[in-house]
Parts: structure tokens; sequence; C-alpha cells
């Protein structure tokens, strides 16, 4: 009985450990989607990356409340994306639970500001030049 119950945790913890893993989405499987012109049928020519090259305008989009698409503002970022998707690219909207949207919206979670350049050191003026 104690070896059913033992197996039976492990069963247990092996299927959360698996969900979770599932739910959090491929970030390079939302990459491969974020580049993918066809993405959720879209008929346009263009993918995300076509708005968005390198993820620009995109930084820190995991760290957002609310989201401003030309659709409108957004209460979540599924919403955004989705907006993109059916306006950019004249694609269906994507399920919200669905396990390209989990993957893109890694990957788009991955995105952050690149540092700016730094500035040059101002030369020193020496005297007597």
């Amino acid at each position: 009985m104690k070896v059913l119950k033992i197996a039976l945790l492990g069963l247990m913890a092996f299927g959360l450990t698996a969900s979770f893993c599932f739910a959090a989405g491929d970030v390079e499987k939302g990459k491969a989607l974020f580049n993918d012109t066809k993405l959720s049928g879209g008929t346009s020519g263009k993918s995300c990356n076509s708005c968005h090259p390198g993820g620009k305008g995109l930084e820190g989009v995991g760290d957002k409340r609310e989201w401003q698409t030309p659709g409108g503002k957004h209460k979540t970022l599924e919403e955004a994306v989705n907006t993109c998707i059916t306006m950019a690219l004249k694609g269906k909207a994507l399920d919200a639970k669905s396990q390209d949207m989990a993957n893109i919206i890694a990957y788009m979670k991955t995105i952050k500001a690149k540092p700016a350049a730094e500035k040059p050191a101002k030369k020193k003026k020496i005297e007597g030049c």
C-alpha cells in the first residue's frame, strides 16, 4: 500500500511538472512563430518581425499592465498579440490559452531593451598644444 502511495505521488509530481512546462511556453518555438509570415493563417505576407524587427518596440512587454496597439488599449498581452495578428498579419486570432500563444508570449517576454551605446569619453585638453 505504501509503495502504491509513493508511486501515485510520483506520478502526480511528474504530471504537475509536465503541465507547468507545457503552459510556460517554448521560447524557441515562439521566436519561430514571431518570424512566421503565415502565423495563424496570415495572408498579408508579414510576420510580427516585419513590424517589430528584432523585437523593436516590444522591450519589456512582460512587465506592463496595459498594452497599446493601433487597435486600441488592451488589458492582456494576449489581446494585444491577437490585435496585431488580425490587423497586420490578416490572420485569425489565436486562442489565448493555446500553446502557440504561450510560445509567442514566452519569446516576447525575453525581449529586453538594448543598453544605450556608451558616449565616448571627452578628450582632455592638453595645455600648450
